[in-house]
């Protein structure tokens, strides 16, 4: 692979990483690979120890070093899932259940390779050589090999409950975690979160409905649809990080990352427990969707564990 100077460049590299896992561009259609930015919430940082102080458009008005390696290392690690999830389920493409399934998992993956895209526009754009290398390495990386940063982003996706279940629970992660970062001291990373978070809401349809019609059809037994359910929970939870996690704290003292529900949370953020309060807020939307499954399967003797 080329050695990054400017976006072009990694553009290019961009498309070795599609024909070096074997995805074809023709499947994508029309479909147009581009930076997509929303306003942010305000242009205020929101909380922490700036806030009120306009959000940061520029590396340099960042002020020290320990804030932007923080930075750097959210937009790194939120790049690799992306880039991970097309390695983890494009095997599935030739066994879609229906054309309907097929084209759903299309456009699942051509969201999730323009938000790594977006992600490594602003390591390119913004962090200088250490953001052109890192920019590269997120599509050196493969899931296939076991060496993506998350263990999520390395699990194999080997049939379509599988994948089904992925996009219940994982992408919610996702959903999670960008909603987090549409508060982000930093302007550019605020604006790009807000608008692969629009995509991301079709992924989790997709995951949802999908599992609405396996539970609906009855030829696929509960324990089964259990196990897939008990795969990708426990790695979601894993997702939100360790309890009283100083990286976590740090992140909200900089801004850099808010509580899930940040525009609505009441008193001070508990800031030594915020991995912990989010992983409560996940798995209580969680169990509603587990609710309601199981309110499908009053035919069968079994139904789904709380998660």
């Amino acid at each position: 692979m080329k050695k990054i100077s400017t976006f072009d460049d990694w553009i290019d590299c961009f498309r070795e990483w599609q024909k070096d896992i074997g995805y074809d561009p023709v499947l994508l259609g029309d479909y147009r690979f581009e930076t997509k930015l929303d306003e942010p919430h305000s242009s205020e940082i929101e909380f922490g120890d700036f806030k009120g102080r306009g959000k940061w458009e520029r590396v340099g008005q960042i002020p020290n070093q320990s804030i932007r390696d923080a930075l750097l290392n959210l937009i790194v690690y939120q790049g690799d899932t992306e880039f991970a999830s097309v390695e983890q389920q494009k095997n599935l493409l030739h066994t879609a259940p229906t054309d309907y399934d097929r084209q759903s998992l299309i456009r699942v993956n051509s969201d999730e390779m323009r938000h790594g895209w977006q992600m490594c526009y602003l390591l390119v754009t913004y962090f200088g050589d250490s953001g052109k290398l890192e920019a590269q390495k997120l599509l050196e990386r493969r899931a296939t090999k076991g060496n993506r940063l998350l263990g999520s982003f390395n699990a194999p996706v080997n049939n379509w409950l599988d994948f089904f279940t992925y996009t219940q629970f994982v992408d919610r992660d996702g959903k999670f975690q960008l909603t987090m970062l549409t508060h982000s001291s930093f302007a550019p990373l605020a604006r790009s979160v807000s608008a692969m978070l629009k995509e991301e809401f079709f992924h989790m349809f997709t995951g949802n409905t999908g599992l609405t019609r396996v539970i609906k059809s009855g030829k696929i037994p509960v324990p089964i649809v259990q196990k897939y359910f008990n795969k990708w929970l426990s790695t979601a939870y894993d997702l939100f990080g360790t309890d009283h996690s100083s990286s976590a704290h740090w992140a909200y003292v900089w801004g850099l990352k808010g509580r899930y529900d940040e525009h609505e949370a009441s008193g001070e953020a508990d800031k030594g427990r915020l991995n912990e309060l989010s992983r409560v807020q996940y798995f209580n939307e969680c169990q509603r969707l587990v609710d309601e499954l199981n309110k499908l399967i009053e035919a069968f003797k079994g139904s789904f564990a709380r998660p």
